[in-house]
């Protein structure tokens, strides 16, 4: 199971959506009228399985609260199990996404493991702090264009995250170096995925 971050499906195309684990057996249509409990639906075939990757990510995208400070991320089971996983600023936002979801045709179970980061003034501080050094170096600022940002800024307890994508190393490197250059970080995990290693 591949665990696909929104930020990175943002920047790739449609055929980064592929579950790499390949072929998955046939598909039957989900079971929406009462069954006797021994009967099962079928697992999801590859089509099924890319259809709801495709489908949860657009919705998880759209959330209206959704944005650079929260970290979203999934994987789909072929028994059409999503598991929405990463961290988010607002408690809202862990349930509007697990809601969502849930309304996506196939998806049979919901598992949030999204975790609610603690409301910290110190961290909210450091949040703008990371966001200013970020999008307001003249190398990085054209990521700040995009409609979703895509390098997200997690913060707890004064330790910084860096999840998502960049063009290159380059950018990779001085996003790290902006946010370690931010007074009262503690630490900085730089998790972003450059796209021309991808290629």
């Amino acid at each position: 199971m591949n665990v696909i971050t929104l930020a990175l499906l943002l920047a790739l195309t449609p055929a980064a959506w592929q579950n790499p684990q390949g072929s998955a057996p046939a598909t039957t249509a989900p079971n929406t009228q009462s069954a006797s409990p021994i009967t099962q639906n079928a697992p999801l075939s590859q089509k099924g399985i890319d259809r709801i990757i495709k489908e949860v990510h657009h919705e998880l995208v759209m959330l209206p609260f959704y944005g650079v400070f929260d970290n979203l991320a999934y994987k789909v089971s072929p028994d059409g199990t999503v598991t929405l996983l990463g961290q988010v600023s607002r408690p809202t936002l862990k349930s509007d996404a697990e809601n969502v979801v849930k309304r996506i045709e196939g998806v049979e179970r919901v598992d949030n493991q999204i975790k609610v980061l603690p409301v910290s003034p110190n961290d909210d501080r450091i949040r703008r702090a990371v966001y200013r050094a970020i999008y307001g170096n003249e190398v990085l600022s054209q990521y700040a264009l995009r409609a979703v940002p895509p390098i997200h800024i997690i913060v707890e307890n004064g330790n910084v995250t860096l999840e998502g994508v960049v063009a290159r190393q380059m950018d990779k490197q001085i996003a790290e170096m902006q946010a370690k250059s931010v007074p009262g970080v503690f630490s900085v995990t730089n998790n972003l995925k450059v796209e021309e290693e991808g290629k």
